[in-house]
């Protein structure tokens, strides 16, 4: 039985996406949130302090012009807050200070440890005074690293409640989705079929699950199809190749037949033989129904050996067989002689002179020519359907030979490639196969 492979496990791609928009959704509507706090907060804060503060100095000046005495105390008492009162030409007004028009600043200054400090400072001019209010918000600036630090956790906060709703949510929206998933990988193989649709509820999952339903019918009904009509026609082509057959092999036995008119029998036995195989490889690629049988692998390379040898006409080509006996292979030989009989025909084919050598090996058959090789890297693609290679332009043919000798070895678990020679001209084509041991005598 041919191995399949265990397929990898997808990269839960949808899920992560999920994930992250909601992540992404958490995280931008917080950080929002909090940036619009602070910007709110500090303004709504400037204009009040502002206000206050114009205020406070425009009635502090009016309060030293009525009561100029140094020791007339003014109504407001605050630690953070300094007033000073000067007539304008006056040498004690801080140089910094003294052009300063009427309203509220925003300054600094260093403070008596020496460390810059924050602090706003109201003007109020006249012409025979002027006053400044040094307000200092050091107070105000702690609340506002404390909110920002509360903000900054309630980001985090949000995002990671974001990040666990998204792994809820994406469970569960994701849920149908492999479970319809789950349900199509059972399909593969000879399992029967169920339908998919009535395990899924009326939302875009049931939608997609009644989609596949109909595809799949569609495609049963097409296969079956196929593989009645295949069947018919290997059926059909059957009954005239035996009859070809057997009015050659009357008019072999035939005694007074020339040797021209003989070896023009043998080659219309040979090409019907030809037809039966291929007949009955293609009806077991349609059914991907793998035939038993033990095939002497040296003997069907003698035999397409020499059926290929009209392809050689009269071009100065040696066709010989070389290796070993006693190889066999677990397969009918219509499927071995369809494998080899590609394999040689188109060394023979291409090659104009020189030689095509076959060689039996256990567990492999190699095919090597002298004729025109094939470019680096193309021995792959000489086995996709259609595609033919540089060295074959100008020749006829489909390009199917290689395609279908590439879907015999995926049914039975062989291996064949096309390469070039190393040693020489030419090319190398290898089909490897598991060989079963020789029958006792």
């Amino acid at each position: 039985m041919v191995a399949v492979s265990e397929r990898p496990r997808p990269r839960q791609r949808l899920r992560a996406r999920i994930v992250v928009s909601f992540v992404l959704l958490g995280f931008g509507l917080t950080a929002l949130f909090a940036a619009s706090t602070l910007a709110l907060r500090s303004r709504i804060e400037n204009q009040l302090v502002g206000a206050w503060l114009g205020a406070e100095a425009a009635s502090y000046l009016a309060f030293k012009r009525a009561h100029p005495e140094p020791d007339a105390a003014y109504g407001l008492q605050e630690q953070q807050i300094e007033m000073f009162a000067f007539r304008p030409e006056s040498p004690q007004i801080p140089l910094a200070w003294r052009d300063l028009p009427n309203g509220v600043h925003d300054w600094r200054d260093p403070d008596a440890r020496g460390r810059n400090a924050d602090f706003k400072l109201a003007v109020a001019r006249a012409p025979d005074i002027v006053t400044f209010i040094k307000y200092g918000y050091g107070r105000q600036a702690l609340s506002a690293q404390q909110l920002l630090v509360l903000l900054g956790l309630g980001v985090v906060a949000f995002t990671v409640l974001a990040w666990l709703i998204g792994l809820w949510s994406s469970r569960r929206v994701m849920r149908p989705v492999a479970d319809l998933a789950a349900r199509v990988e059972e399909f593969r193989g000879d399992a029967p079929r169920t339908p998919l649709a009535p395990h899924f509820a009326q939302d875009e999952v049931g939608q997609l699950a009644q989609t596949l339903d109909d595809y799949a019918d569609q495609l049963t009904e097409r296969v079956a199809r196929d593989r009645e009509f295949n069947a018919d026609v290997s059926h059909e082509l059957r009954t005239p190749l035996a009859v070809i057959r057997g009015a050659t092999e009357l008019l072999l036995a035939a005694p007074d037949l020339t040797d021209k008119m003989r070896q023009r029998l043998l080659r219309i036995e040979r090409a019907t033989q030809q037809s039966t195989d291929l007949t009955t490889a293609l009806l077991m690629l349609s059914r991907s129904e793998r035939g038993s049988g033990r095939s002497d692998v040296r003997r069907m390379v003698e035999a397409q050996a020499e059926a290929n040898r009209v392809h050689l006409g009269s071009k100065p080509v040696a066709l010989r067989v070389d290796g070993q006996h006693d190889v066999f292979v677990d397969a009918p030989e219509a499927v071995l002689s369809v494998a080899l009989n590609n394999l040689i025909g188109n060394a023979c084919k291409y090659t104009l002179e020189g030689e095509v050598a076959v060689t039996v090996l256990a567990g492999r058959v190699e095919v090597a020519d002298t004729g025109p090789g094939i470019a680096s890297g193309e021995g792959e693609r000489l086995f996709e359907r259609g595609y033919r290679g540089a060295s074959s332009a100008g020749s006829k043919g489909a390009g199917i030979g290689l395609a279908i000798v590439r879907r015999l070895c995926d049914l039975y678990g062989w291996r064949v490639r096309l390469e070039p020679r190393v040693d020489r001209q030419g090319s190398l084509a290898t089909l490897e196969f598991e060989p079963e041991p020789a029958p006792l005598d």
